[in-house]
């Protein structure tokens, strides 16, 4: 993507939509690798909304550290999933900056990458404007390398260290506005009809 991208809050203003994803796991332990894909919706979160002051307080962060903040939602599975097996759900994350620029600083999370539990990382834009999370955990630390490259396509790459050592790569593609079957159901409804065999989870605080 040649257009600049100021900050993180810009990236993920960029992010927000409705998108499919097809993604490529290697577990490095069984030596095998695992595809899937998943359908994903990502909200903004304005500045004064409720959730967002909810998460800061959470992490014993003070609210008005705030820039914003996103709400994801996912329905997918992987191909190793056993019969019945899906995943759907949602997730909610705050950024607050550390640098004047707005383009490092804290992520928070109601829930993480490689465990569900709240968490706290930390976000970075390097020069070629492309965003780095980084996570650890008690058991596993994790990086994740997002960028665009287009308008409509992202890319995505990703490894979890510990427990359980894994390297992921995800390619998304925004889906048309009128592309209604592409939004996930809300949490404790249906699935999407897409969702189910050869459809990933979102493991990421952004759905991707």
């Amino acid at each position: 993507m040649t257009t600049p991208i100021a900050d993180a809050l810009s990236f993920f203003r960029l992010s927000c939509g409705r998108w499919r994803s097809q993604r490529s796991s290697h577990h490095l332990l069984h030596r095998r690798a695992e595809a899937g894909g998943s359908l994903i919706v990502v909200e903004e979160l304005e500045l004064g909304d409720d959730r967002l002051r909810a998460i800061a307080e959470l992490h014993g962060q003070d609210p008005a550290g705030l820039v914003g903040g996103c709400r994801v939602r996912w329905s997918g599975s992987m191909a190793w999933d056993k019969a019945g097996e899906a995943h759907e759900g949602e997730s909610l994350f705050g950024l607050i900056p550390t640098d004047g620029r707005g383009r490092a600083g804290l992520l928070l999370r109601d829930r993480g990458y490689a465990e569900t539990a709240p968490v706290a990382g930390h976000f970075a834009m390097d020069a070629r404007d492309h965003l780095l999370l980084t996570t650890d955990y008690e058991t596993m630390s994790s990086l994740e390398r997002f960028s665009f490259a287009g308008p409509d396509v992202r890319l995505r790459t990703s490894t979890v260290e510990g427990l359980s050592n894994t390297a992921s790569f995800c390619v998304e593609t925004r889906c048309p506005a009128d592309d209604e079957a592409a939004a996930p159901a809300e949490a404790g409804g249906a699935s999407a009809p897409e969702a189910g065999r050869g459809v990933e989870p979102a493991l990421s605080p952004l759905g991707w």
